[in-house]
C-alpha cells in the first residue's frame, strides 16, 4: 500500500488557483526541518458548485510540484466520497477519505451485531491502555452500543474500500476513515472498538478523523474546552498505538483532524501532543484557500476590491442558501453582520482585516469570516471574472496564501 508520511497538510483550494503558493509554504517548512506532505484534496459538494473536475486537482498539484522543484511525496485526495460519487475520482485521486456519515447511527443487522460482540467479549472488564491513567471500562452493553452506532458505517466504508481497491489496486492509494460527523464526540473505548471494526473489515487505514469535543466551526477558532480536548487527543493518540499492535492496523495510522483550520487555541496542545507521543497527523485546512484570495483581491484595492465588495453583497442576499448546507459548521450571527451598505464605504485593508483571522486585530469579524467562507458559490457563478482577477493579481493573493499557511498553522503545530 502506498505510505502516508508521518505529518501531512490537505489543502484544499477551491478554484484550483493557489497550488504553488501553498506549496512555497511547505517547503520552507522542509527548510526550516520540517517535512510535511501536501495532499490536495477537494470534495464532491465543491466540484458540484463550483463545476470543476478532480482531473483539474491532480493538474494542479503536478503543476505545483513541477514548478517549485517539489522532491517529497504528494497526494491528491479524493474527499468525503461514497459508493455513489467515488468513481469520478478513481483516475485522479491516490487518498480517499471514507464518508460514511449518512450510515452512523444506524445498526447492522442483529447477526453482525452479535458476531462481533462475541468475537471482543473477552476483552469486557477493565482494558488497560498504556499510556492512559484509567481503565477503559468495557462491558457488554457498551460493546453492543458502539456495534450498534458505527458497525453499519464501518462495513459500507469496507465495501467502498474494496471498490478502490478492485478498480485501481490496493497498493496505489492512502484510505483515510471519518467519523467526524456524528452527534457526540467518541469515548477512548469506543475509538477502540471502531478501530476493531477497520481491522475486521481489513481497511488498512492511516488516518481516522474522529469527533472531538466543542465545535470545528468553518475557518474560526475552536470553540470549548481546550483542556478536554488535550485529554481528547492525548487519548486517542495512545488508543491508536495499542489499536495498532492488537489488530494490526498499519503502524502508520493516525489521527486526522477535519476543519482543522484556524484552530489556534488548540494548537500547542496538538503540538505538544505529538511531540510527547511521537505521533503523526493529518491536518485539513480546505476552505480557508479562498479566503486569502479573498483577502488578496481586497487589499489589492481598485477593481479587485470591487469584486470583494460585489461577492460579500451577494453572499449577504442569499445567506439562507449559503448556510444551510453547512449548517453544523458554522454559528453565524446574523445581527453581527455588517451590512453590504457598510462594506461598499471600506477600503481595501479595513476589509482584509475583518476578513483576516488576526484576533487580536479589532476589525477582525468572526461572523464575517464564517458567511464568506461559505460563500464561495458566488465567486463560482462569477466563472471567468473572478479567475481572471485571481490571475490578475497572483502575486498579491500568493503571498497571503503562504503566509497563512506558514505563519498561523505550520509554525503553530509543526515546526518545534
Amino acid at each position: 500500500m502506498k505510505q502516508l508520511a508521518r505529518f501531512s497538510m490537505g489543502i484544499g483550494d477551491r478554484f484550483g488557483h493557489q497550488g504553488k503558493a501553498q506549496l512555497a509554504a511547505l517547503t520552507e517548512a522542509k527548510r526550516l526541518g520540517c517535512t510535511i506532505i501536501p495532499v490536495w484534496n477537494k470534495s464532491y459538494r465543491e466540484h458540484s458548485i463550483i463545476h470543476t473536475d478532480p482531473k483539474q486537482v491532480r493538474r494542479e498539484a503536478d503543476e505545483a510540484v513541477k514548478a517549485l522543484g517539489w522532491t517529497e511525496a504528494y497526494h491528491v485526495d479524493a474527499d468525503h466520497i461514497s459508493l455513489k460519487t467515488v468513481d469520478l475520482f478513481l483516475d485522479s485521486s491516490d487518498f480517499y477519505t471514507l464518508d460514511v456519515a449518512d450510515y452512523t447511527g444506524k445498526a447492522a443487522d442483529e447477526a453482525s451485531i452479535s458476531r462481533f460482540v462475541a468475537k471482543y467479549r473477552p476483552l469486557i472488564g477493565n482494558l488497560a491502555v498504556p499510556g492512559i491513567g484509567t481503565p477503559l471500562q468495557i462491558s457488554e452493553e457498551s460493546l453492543y452500543a458502539v456495534a450498534r452506532k458505527y458497525l453499519l458505517a464501518v462495513q459500507e466504508a469496507g465495501k467502498l474500500y474494496r471498490h478502490i481497491a478492485a478498480q485501481k489496486g490496493a497498493e496505489t492509494f492512502i484510505t483515510e476513515v471519518s467519523m467526524d460527523e456524528t452527534d457526540l464526540p467518541q469515548k477512548p473505548e469506543d475509538l477502540f472498538f471502531i478501530l476493531a471494526m477497520i481491522a475486521d473489515e481489513k481497511i488498512p487505514a492511516q488516518t481516522i478523523a474522529p469527533k472531538f469535543s466543542g465545535r470545528f466551526n468553518k475557518g474560526v477558532d475552536y470553540t470549548g474546552d481546550p483542556a478536554q480536548f488535550e485529554r481528547e487527543f492525548n487519548e486517542d493518540i495512545l488508543v491508536i498505538a495499542y489499536a495498532v499492535k492488537k489488530f494490526g492496523l498499519p503502524r502508520n495510522l493516525k489521527l486526522s483532524v477535519h476543519s482543522g483550520s484556524d484552530k489556534f487555541s488548540i494548537y500547542p496542545a496538538i503540538k505538544k501532543a505529538l511531540y510527547t507521543h511521537n505521533a503523526g497527523l493529518h491536518l485539513k485546512t480546505a476552505g480557508t484557500t479562498w479566503l486569502e484570495e479573498l483577502i488578496g483581491l481586497a487589499s489589492a484595492g481598485g477593481s479587485a476590491l470591487a469584486l470583494a465588495k460585489q461577492i460579500y453583497r451577494e453572499a449577504y442576499r442569499r445567506f439562507d442558501e449559503l448556510c444551510q448546507p453547512y449548517a453544523t459548521v458554522i454559528d453565524i450571527r446574523r445581527d453581527r453582520l455588517p451590512a453590504p451598505e457598510t462594506v461598499d464605504s471600506w477600503d481595501g485593508e479595513t476589509y482584509a482585516a475583518s476578513l483576516r483571522h488576526v484576533e487580536t486585530d479589532p476589525r477582525y469579524n468572526p461572523d464575517f469570516r464564517q458567511l464568506l467562507h461559505v460563500g464561495y458559490k458566488v465567486a463560482a457563478e462569477l466563472g471567468e471574472t473572478y479567475l481572471k482577477a485571481l490571475e490578475a493579481h497572483e502575486d498579491h493573493i500568493g503571498a497571503q496564501v503562504k503566509e497563512n499557511l506558514l505563519d498561523r498553522h505550520i509554525r503553530q503545530i509543526f515546526i518545534q
